[in-house]
């Protein structure tokens, strides 16, 4: 590996453009290429950000000149991208979910697993400093044994119907991230029900999803984890956390773009509106996730959430879905 890692981006959608600029941040990394079908798209990411460009994710690993890559590309190429990923030896950070079928997921399973090269599931969410220090210290004990983990997520507003249409549903979409954080406090989970509702959404409704869900699941040690979700928040990007102990409990709040409170005749602690989007409230997330991952393959150490930890969020989220249509709570001891 060059003293600097090259670093080829496939995908310059949203979530891409977001992976180019924490390229460009970090001390250590070098946008080699970027790669999009829209090859327009690539060429807007390069001109700001370096790289060769190319439309062909094939050219990217022929090249020789990346270590790694990130993929950003539509969910329905991330298998065949880590795929290519492994045979040219080269490690591969890659945007949930790995697929919406966790038969095409199972069938690179154990070519993932004997891979000599690193393979991490982008669930940034792990790498925001509240969420991180609330684990660290649930860890070392300092609220006793954890008996419940709350989870609440709910996005400012739905996306837009044709979205909705390929995501693979509220569960999929965007419980995903929840049920990976979950795991990050409590690994074993045993069983998952789910309930999901039509709260205010037509379309999403059109397209046989839910805009509102809430999930339980229940830990090995009948730990309890509650996840609530909902398309939209009419008071911004709603993201906390609490975590409930024997001996105390620890609790991540929502962010805000400043501290400032007013105080006066006619309110009280007012303050200005939450963030209104994920990459704002998350920003800091996605850098550390890279650094981490980065710093991981100089010291040879896998760091970042895996390739079993992407199907363990997908086995959950397809779990969700089947207690949702049935009423009924789902085993899953032995899939995970």
């Amino acid at each position: 590996m060059t003293q600097n890692v090259r670093i080829g981006l496939i995908g310059t959608g949203r979530i891409g453009q977001v992976h180019a600029a924490s390229i460009a941040d970090t001390k250590g990394a070098e946008l080699t290429w970027v790669c999009d079908v829209f090859v327009e798209g690539a060429e807007k990411v390069a001109a700001e950000f370096g790289g060769k460009v190319t439309a062909d994710p094939a050219e990217v690993f022929a090249s020789g000149e990346v270590d790694v890559v990130v993929i950003a590309s539509p969910t329905n190429t991330h298998v065949e991208l880590i795929n290519a990923a492994i045979d040219a030896g080269v490690h591969a950070l890659c945007e949930k979910p790995i697929d919406l079928d966790i038969t095409r997921v199972d069938g690179l399973r154990e070519k993932a697993s004997s891979a000599k090269t690193q393979i991490a599931l982008g669930f940034n969410r792990r790498f925001d400093p509240q969420f991180e220090e609330i684990q660290n210290r649930v860890a070392a004990g300092e609220i006793g044994t954890l008996e419940q983990l709350t989870i609440i997520s709910r996005d400012p507003a739905p996306a837009p119907q044709a979205y909705i249409a390929v995501s693979g549903g509220i569960f999929r979409d965007m419980t995903i991230h929840d049920f990976d954080m979950a795991r990050y406090f409590v690994p074993n989970i045993v069983e998952v029900t789910a309930v999901g509702a039509n709260s205010f959404s037509d379309y999403i409704k059109e397209e046989g999803d839910f805009d509102s869900v809430v999930v339980t699941l229940r830990g090995e040690n009948n730990e309890l984890v509650n996840i609530i979700n909902s398309r939209h928040s009419s008071y911004g990007y709603d993201q906390r956390l609490e975590a409930f102990g024997s001996d105390g409990m620890l609790y991540a709040q929502n962010v805000g773009p400043t501290t400032v409170q007013k105080y006066s005749a006619i309110e009280s602690e007012a303050r200005k509106p939450y963030l209104d989007f994920f990459l704002e409230r998350y920003a800091v997330a996605y850098r550390r996730e890279l650094a981490v991952f980065l710093d991981g393959i100089r010291e040879g150490k896998t760091t970042n959430p895996t390739f079993e930890d992407g199907r363990a969020a997908l086995v959950l989220a397809d779990a969700a879905i089947e207690s949702a249509r049935t009423g009924k709570t789902v085993d899953v001891r032995g899939k995970l």
